[in-house]
């Protein structure tokens, strides 16, 4: 059996969130009503704060439970409280009430800016936490919440915080009784009662934060639903999946982007008019939020702030949903082409923030193209409060627009001629040297419009018009005077010169942007390579989604040449394996990239590697531990009840001494009572092997607790049993079912508590009966409870007079040979519970025959 246990172990305490539809609706009193029930049940509760607000009846809650004093302190000429972190964990108390879980704390007033991380530090300690929260304060919901109540939430919680909490208790209310309890003075004073009632607490306000609040908790039901419902295969069988793309340019519309994305990923009914649902409208959970920035390879985005990225990448991850990055020479195509390759249903954009000028120079933009490149996926056009304002010139890029293009060479051939035929108006009142000027004014202009080509255009033709039209002889391209010559010569450099500067700080752009990109994208991977743990697929597609290509593989040998008829990029990544892309070529700058991605996955198919040897090796190490185990065992615990009974039969054998009747008797009392303890570990190995070897013969039948409590519980004293009267009966083996009790029982009289019962009880539910086997001793940490049911395993006893440490594992191999479970529980106050659950029998008048375990 297993016997000692170890010094406990600090589990991670559990988190319950008590999420308010809007203030007022008693999220406070129920959760210190909770901490009441918990009391009752034996539970070391204290109340680490509690905002009552003056409210009477949450204030008569707080009698009974322990509070523990609030530190103090002084924040802009206003004496505050908070919650003391310190003097809580050093009470260490099974659980603790901490309302208001987005509570930012008063600077001084605790170690920690926010209550989430006093909460955070709670749980690490292993004390389980109740608090509280209106549905105001999700950050996902902050710019809704904004719109409907017109005042901006400064203290939001991330939305994944709230998902991780081990239970969510939605407190609703209809809003006719809320306002009807606001104008009883239940919930503010009656100073505040008119202005609360004509603002926030409009029904209008409070049947939208209703719907929101409702609608969040149906989509974690859906994830709840999920997680139990078995996969189905095929495609037939797989639930439609939403997968939302927002793109994002840096710019500080992100975060209204990112928000509307992830209610139309998780929240598709809860839009920014907070009209009524529509019927049927339901929440779809399970959807994927995708956040895409583009850079583009050749230049710098206009208006892209990387700390707004970084910030809108915490706000994704937050919400749940993944970052990307991608480069692309053209940002729509790069943007649908990313959409498609993730599969992606809709696509979020925010309108553009170019104004009327700019949009009338460079031509359409990035969402009406994607508009059109999109005929498989939908596309929301957000609008923002950064629409429309952006710089009067457009940002330069590499490529120049098709418009540009076209109209760089046409002005260059009529931007000189217009010119001329203006001065040819004013002849005689403007001399040569501002003629001239005026020409290279244009000739700039061109450039700047279609670059260096139609500069060259611009610049020939300039020189020929003032040639023939400005210069003596006019009508002549003969240029008699020299200092003529040296205006046409002076001109024509200048022009050259325009060209060049135009065409080199197009260069520089572009490698200033390759530079960020590859900044940005080597980053990235350092950042992964440091938190590790991503798969070799994930890289791969990572890879893939980088670089723009159509596939990404790895492979241990390269293709042989002239096997693809498309571009391949075959680098090393590794002793025998090899990245391979296809799809395009690589310039030599993203192959110094793709060379250290290659060598992250070399690394990752090494630890791959690793870990499969490890897992291999595993087995064979469990099975010496296994034989160590077993040898110990023999070697010891089963030699010492031998070596006694041995020892007693070789006295009574013995002639040389003379015994008594009294030592007689003694002597063949230890001989016995030795080979019964040796024949029951023999019987416990034999056991465990069989149920090893799956041949342990069965005779399920329906069996009444009564029946085996009796003789379970014989050699157990101190146990007290509670009611069994009206328990059905289960169907199980008796003297198998007896022996498992006899065992838990046994273990559990062992390690409670001096003074303190061991309680047996049991319970029928959902076709099932319960047996609880409830001690009060030092419990097991979580960490080791599935250990404690392996073979040979006493977690640390040094006690070996109780036996092999086979109990726990036999008790579990027979309880599930009789399709029973048995699974540790903390007993509350302190020990451990275990609970035994067998299925009820269904037809009492028939036995199952016996079979052998399959």
């Amino acid at each position: 059996m297993n016997d000692a246990r170890p010094t406990r172990e600090v589990r991670p305490g559990r988190l319950k969130v008590y999420l308010g539809a809007a203030p007022g609706v008693g999220k406070t009193y129920r959760m210190l009503d909770e901490g009441h029930r918990r009391a009752a049940r034996g539970a070391d509760v204290v109340v680490g704060v509690a905002r009552c607000h003056g409210r009477p009846h949450t204030e008569a809650m707080l009698e009974g439970l322990e509070p523990v004093a609030p530190v103090r302190c002084r924040h802009r000429g206003e004496e505050r409280e908070e919650m003391d972190l310190a003097a809580v964990l050093a009470r260490r108390p099974q659980v603790v009430i901490v309302d208001d879980f987005a509570h930012a704390n008063v600077p001084g007033g605790g170690r920690n800016p926010n209550r989430r991380q006093d909460i955070e530090e709670l749980l690490a300690a292993g004390i389980d936490v109740i608090t509280a929260l209106d549905i105001q304060h999700l950050e996902s919901l902050g710019d809704v919440v904004e719109r409907i109540t017109r005042v901006p939430q400064r203290e939001t919680v991330p939305d994944e915080a709230v998902r991780r909490a081990d239970r969510i208790e939605l407190v609703d209310m209809d809003p006719r009784d809320l306002r009807r309890r606001m104008a009883h003075g239940t919930i503010y004073a009656p100073e505040r009662i008119d202005a609360a009632l004509a603002d926030h607490f409009r029904p209008a306000n409070l049947t939208a934060l209703r719907r929101l609040a409702l609608l969040w908790m149906a989509d974690r039901v859906d994830e709840a639903l999920r997680s139990y419902r078995p996969e189905r295969a095929g495609d037939g069988g797989r639930e439609p999946r939403e997968r939302v793309v927002v793109a994002l340019t840096g710019g500080g519309e992100g975060d209204t982007l990112i928000r509307r994305a992830a209610r139309i990923a998780g929240l598709p009914h809860a839009p920014d008019a907070l009209g009524p649902v529509g019927a049927g409208a339901a929440p779809r959970a399970g959807s994927d939020l995708l956040a895409v920035h583009v850079t583009r390879s050749d230049t710098l985005a206009a208006g892209a702030s990387h700390a707004s990225l970084a910030r809108q990448r915490r706000l994704v991850e937050n919400l749940g949903g993944s970052y990307h990055s991608v480069v692309g020479d053209d940002v729509a195509t790069a943007l649908v082409d990313f959409a498609r390759a993730e599969n992606a249903t809709q696509l979020v954009l925010g309108t553009s923030r170019r104004g009327r000028v700019e949009r009338f120079v460079t031509g359409r933009g990035t969402g009406e193209t994607v508009v059109g490149l999109c005929a498989d996926i939908d596309v929301h056009m957000v609008t923002h409060e950064r629409a429309g304002r952006g710089t009067l010139l457009p940002s330069r890029r590499r490529t120049l627009p098709t418009a540009r293009l076209v109209a760089g060479p046409v002005a260059g051939l009529v931007l000189p001629v217009l010119l001329t035929l203006l001065l040819a108006q004013v002849r005689g009142t403007v001399n040569l040297t501002s003629e001239a000027l005026l020409f290279l004014l244009t000739v700039v202009g061109v450039a700047c419009i279609g670059g260096v080509a139609s500069a060259v255009i611009a610049s020939v033709t300039a020189s020929l018009l003032l040639n023939y039209w400005f210069i003596p002889p006019v009508g002549s391209f003969t240029l008699a005077d020299p200092n003529a010559v040296l205006a046409v010569g002076v001109f024509t450099v200048v022009a050259a010169t325009v060209a060049a500067v135009v065409d080199r700080s197009l260069r520089l752009s572009r490698r200033a942007a390759r530079a960020t990109a590859e900044a940005e994208t080597m980053s990235s991977l350092a950042g992964t390579i440091v938190r590790g743990g991503e798969t070799i697929p994930a890289l791969l597609e990572r890879t893939r989604e980088t670089f723009g290509t159509d596939s990404a593989e790895l492979v241990d040998r390269p293709p042989p040449p002239g096997t693809d008829t498309g571009a391949v990029v075959v680098v090393p990544a590794g002793p025998g394996s090899h990245l391979v892309l296809r799809g395009r070529p690589l310039a030599s700058s993203e192959r110094r990239v793709l060379a250290a991605f290659a060598a992250h996955v070399g690394s990752a198919v090494e630890r791959a590697r690793l870990a499969e040897a490890a897992a291999e090796v595993e087995p064979v190490r469990a099975a010496d531990r296994m034989r160590t185990a077993l040898l110990r065992a023999v070697g010891h615990d089963l030699r010492t009840p031998l070596a006694a009974g041995w020892a007693a039969v070789a006295s009574l054998r013995s002639r040389d001494v003379e015994f008594s009747a009294a030592d007689r008797d003694e002597l063949l009392a230890t001989a016995d009572e030795s080979m019964a303890k040796l024949n029951r570990l023999v019987e416990n190995l034999l056991d465990l092997s069989r149920l090893q070897a799956g041949v342990l013969c069965l005779n399920l039948r329906a069996t009444a607790l009564e029946e085996v409590l009796p003789a379970a519980l014989a050699d157990v004293p101190g146990v007290e049993v509670g009611d069994l009267e009206r328990l059905p009966a289960v169907l199980a083996d008796p003297p198998l079912l007896e022996r498992v009790i006899a065992n838990l029982a046994g273990n559990a009289a062992r390690h409670t508590s001096e003074g303190r019962p061991v309680l047996l009880t049991a319970s029928a539910h959902a076709g099932r009966v319960e047996v609880r086997i409830v001690d009060r001793g030092p419990g097991i940490p979580p960490s080791d409870r599935d250990r404690v049911f392996e073979p040979f395993q006493r977690l640390g006893d040094t006690d070996n007079s109780t036996g092999l440490g086979l109990g726990l594992a036999l008790s579990r191999g027979l309880t599930e040979a009789m399709n029973g479970t048995l699974v540790p529980e903390d007993t509350p106050g302190g020990g451990l519970t275990m609970v035994l659950s067998l299925p009820c029998a269904r037809d009492a008048e028939n036995d199952v025959p016996a079979t052998p375990l399959p």
